[in-house]
């Protein structure tokens, strides 16, 4: 008997992600629990809820302090700088749910995934660009194998546009296209991976901008949902089972932006140095840095003699609901090495800005462009145009939506082709899967 008659056939699953799918916003923006002809139910995220954080906690079933991404970004220690949005797999730390799966034969595949470049997968999809010496980007996509780029804009029709993806030009366009191509790629009986895990970033952006109870989040939403239907009948077709889950809930903005670096800098913790009029941070010679995500802010404190001075300082703190120390038995969830020495929570309507400078013509030259990897921190201003034309917005008070904690009202939508894969939380949605997997797939 030749080992292809001796292997049995390996179950099927399509994962879809989608950004900022918030049980509350489903409930009121569509008009009930289903989606895509499934049931939905609520589902408590990981925390910090946000992109890198709920992606690397479904991979591995593990809590940030396990698999070591505890923000979209961190602070290098010895380099003494911040990194936001690298895309290396070697970040996430530990065994991924699919690794037994994967041992006995099963394909897996990830499509525009964070943090996926040199992942242990059969199929990857991820955007790359290629930053010109002079300026500009060359657009392009990493992937696997070599050709698949290539075959799957011929099948979608058109290439993938990074303009959509991210900044004033960002949309449920960035959505469609992954649909599409996941889609196109579920069909293709040579290159279908057994386990596909896709990514639909476009509902995030209008609910940014505008607030998740804005009509520009409701017709987001129905573009979704029609990408939810296009991707749940190709799997049908093509017998797969299915999971749709939202990554974090957006919350209104209300209480505006809040600015830790500025109070750092006014208690002699961060330094900074001028530079042609420009204002730039000195993280060689600062005591204190805090990398910015949304709703939750991570201090990095050089002197572990410093971290009570640094919670001194935002005791009280305008906007900061919370302040916990690393070392507190309830920072257990997050508290890897990569984390930083302290951790703020914003209060319900406000999120942190990396801002350190106080007059905008101090403003180092990148805070006016798309340039996700020189600030520290997520700045969501870059989702708007500004002035002169070119430039990204600088008014935090245009931003009508933020996300990061949990909670009640918090929850996300999950809904499942299969009653095994319902879950209660996002953790336990990735055991039940690694559990799935490695009961349908043995040989």
């Amino acid at each position: 008997m030749t080992l292809k008659a001796q292997r049995v056939t390996m179950p099927r699953l399509l994962v879809v992600q989608v950004a900022g799918l918030g049980w509350d916003f489903v409930l009121r923006a569509g008009g009930g629990s289903r989606l895509a002809g499934l049931d939905g139910r609520p589902a408590v995220p990981v925390f910090p809820a946000v992109t890198c954080v709920a992606q690397a906690t479904l991979r591995t079933a593990a809590a940030p302090a396990a698999h070591g991404v505890a923000s979209n970004g961190f602070f290098d220690r010895r380099l003494r700088r911040t990194f936001f949005w690298e895309q290396s797999s070697a970040l996430v730390e530990g065994p991924r749910i699919w690794s037994r799966f994967r041992e006995r034969g099963g394909r897996v595949g990830l499509l525009f995934w964070q943090q996926s470049l040199g992942e242990d997968a059969d199929v990857l999809l991820s955007p790359a660009p290629v930053h010109r010496h002079h300026g500009g980007i060359i657009e392009a996509c990493a992937c696997r194998p070599a050709d698949l780029y290539d075959g799957l804009r011929r099948r979608v029709g058109r290439p993938f546009a990074l303009r959509h993806y991210w900044g004033p030009m960002a949309s449920v366009r960035s959505s469609d296209w992954i649909a599409e191509a996941t889609a196109a790629l579920l069909a293709d009986p040579d290159r279908a991976p057994d386990l596909c895990l896709t990514y639909l970033p476009g509902l995030d952006y209008d609910l940014q901008r505008h607030g998740p109870a804005s009509p520009a989040a409701r017709r987001a939403l129905a573009s979704v949902s029609r990408e939810l239907d296009r991707l749940v009948a190709a799997a049908r077709a093509h017998g797969f089972e299915v999971v749709i889950y939202g990554d974090y809930a957006i919350v209104p903005v209300s209480g505006g932006a809040i600015y830790p670096n500025r109070v750092l800098r006014e208690h002699g913790l961060l330094a900074v140095r001028s530079v042609k009029g420009m204002s730039y941070a000195d993280l060689h010679a600062s005591r204190a840095v805090a990398v910015v995500d949304h709703e939750v802010a991570h201090v990095y404190v050089r002197e572990a003699s410093d971290v009570g001075s640094v919670c001194a300082a935002f005791d009280g703190s305008a906007g900061v609901e919370r302040v916990t120390r690393r070392t507190d038995p309830d920072a257990s969830g997050w508290a890897h090495e990569r984390a930083g020495e302290v951790l703020l929570t914003a209060r319900d309507g406000a999120w942190f800005a990396y801002d350190w400078w106080g007059r905008e013509e101090k403003a180092p030259d990148f805070a006016a462009h798309v340039d996700i990897h020189n600030k520290p921190g997520f700045d969501p201003c870059e989702l708007f145009w500004g002035w002169p034309p070119g430039r990204t917005g600088r008014d935090a008070g245009r931003v009508g939506g933020t996300h990061g904690k949990t909670g009640p009202g918090r929850e996300v939508w999950l809904g499942a082709t299969v009653p095994e894969l319902q879950a209660d939380s996002m953790q336990e949605l990735a055991g039940r899967t690694a559990a799935w997997l490695d009961a349908r797939g043995a040989s």
